[in-house]
Parts: C-alpha cells; structure tokens; sequence
C-alpha cells in the first residue's frame, strides 16, 4: 500500500445486520412450523453496569429477531453451587432452547463449573468444553460467538486463509484460543500470542492476519502490522478503544475492523443466529 492509502473498513454492524435478518426469518419459519418462537434464556448475577447494559442489548436483539427471552437475573451473593443449579434446571427446561450466562459472573464464581452446567445442545453463546472440542474436530456443535463473528467477517471480505500467517494475541477459553482453532481449519498457519509474549512486536511484523483480543488498549502498534495486512481488533477498552492503535495501523493494513462497529455486533448476530439453529434442532424443523 502506499502512504497514501488507508485500509477498507470491514463493516461488521452491516454484516451483523444482514445475519441478524437471516435468523429472524428462521425464527418466523420455525414458529410457523411449531407454534412455538426460539427462546434464549440470559442469566445474569449481580448489577454490574455494563453487564446490565449488554445483557438489556441482546434481549433487544432478541425481540427485533422474534426470539423470545427469558431473563434470569441472580443476586450478588448468588453461589457458584446456587448458579449450577439455576443453569442446570435451565438445560433441562424444554421451553428453552439457548443459554447465555452473562459473564464475568463475579470473582467468588467458578465460571467453569458454571459454564458446564450448560447443556451443549443449548449452549448458543459456545462457551463450554464440550462446544471447544466439536469445534476443534470440525463436529458439530456451537462456535464461540465472538470468534464465530470473525470469521463470517473474513469470509464477508473474501479473505483466503489458506497457507497464510495469523498471529493470535490472546489466549481467553472464548475469544483467543478457539479462533485460533477455526483459523487453523481453515489452513491458515496459527501463532498464539499473549501479552508476555518476548518481543511480540517481531511476532506481529510477520502477520498476514492479525486478531487483537488480548484486551489491553493500543497494544498492538500501527507501525508494526505488516503492509497488506488483515488486522481484525477484538480487543474493547474504555472510550471505545480497541486492542490496535487504529489510527496508524489504518496507514499500512488491507482491511481493519472499526471500535466499536466491527467484532462487536457481528458477536450478538452469531448468539441470535444460533439460538435459532438450536431451536430448530430441538424442535426437528429440517436445516437450512
């Protein structure tokens, strides 16, 4: 690229939009067949602002997509032991046919137990070790949403992946590690990195893909992402940051995602797609 040139946008509030129809469309057609509307239940324990804010978003999605939800909230105190149980009852309500724990759920939680709780056949928002491991043969299951996201956005720009270098920087259970599984069957080369990573700048100057999702502002500096570049930031930091100084990486990418409007929306659209993909597998109305 040139100095003069700046790297396309990839629209991900565009693309969300357009999946987010495609599921509501589904939905219709399953209620339709069943008389009965895809359901996501959301539990949330305790009153964390922003926890609260996400939380009233995806329900709101919900509505616009004719997906019903059911919200649980938890109070504070709740217990790890107390939050099984509510998640586990949830499994087995036939009424429900997707599960959202808003997390973090608080420091005193065992997210894992709490996460496992969650049938897989349910578990839209693909945080469970059982979802990872479909994932990662190529069985079927649900994929981690915001890494399900990504993808769609690098097939939305026609970015091949096949042979080239994607650098990894974050290795959470949800984001880092497991788009680097679906990078790697896509025969993409995967390198995983993290924010002790030694010289991670050499790392990133070798990128043909870059994924930020480390969650620390600007770690990712402009001048190091490789001319030509794809950088996707899934990184998101107070004042709407992301984990790539965008400005400059902007000057030397290909394509980038915008904070916000790039990962974000596409992470609810692929829960929402995929509370009606287990609907519909629930209530045996045929694939797409």
């Amino acid at each position: 690229m040139s100095p003069t040139q700046t790297a396309e946008l990839m629209n991900g509030t565009a693309l969300a939009r357009r999946v987010i129809e495609e599921a509501a469309a589904r939905a219709a057609q399953i209620s339709r067949r069943t008389t009965v509307a895809p359901c996501l239940a959301t539990v949330l324990v305790g009153e964390d602002p922003a926890s609260v804010t996400y939380v009233r978003m995806k329900r709101a999605r919900c509505a616009k997509a004719g997906i019903t939800s059911r919200h649980v909230p938890l109070p504070a105190t709740t217990t790890t032991a107390e939050l099984v149980d509510t998640l586990a009852a949830l499994s087995q309500d036939p009424g429900v046919h997707g599960i959202l724990l808003q997390h973090p759920a608080g420091e005193h939680i065992d997210e894992r137990a709490a996460f496992e709780a969650i049938a897989p056949e349910k578990d839209v928002d693909g945080v469970t070790m059982h979802s990872f491991g479909a994932m990662s043969f190529g069985l079927p299951g649900f994929v981690s949403c915001t890494p399900g996201g990504i993808m769609r956005l690098l097939d939305e720009y026609d970015v091949d992946l096949t042979g080239q270098h994607a650098v990894v920087i974050g290795r959470s259970a949800i984001l880092g590690k497991p788009v680097g599984m679906l990078l790697l069957a896509k025969d993409a080369t995967v390198t995983y990195c993290h924010s002790r990573t030694a010289d991670l700048s050499a790392v990133v100057r070798e990128a043909d893909i870059v994924i930020a999702a480390v969650g620390r502002p600007r770690l990712i500096r402009g001048e190091d992402i490789k001319p030509g570049a794809v950088v996707i930031d899934a990184g998101y930091n107070p004042g709407n940051i992301g984990d790539v100084d965008f400005d400059t990486a902007r000057t030397r990418a290909r394509l980038i995602t915008p904070v916000p409007g790039g990962v974000g929306p596409m992470a609810i659209a692929v829960l929402l797609a995929q509370t009606v993909d287990a609907a519909a597998r629930q209530q045996g109305v045929p694939g797409r």
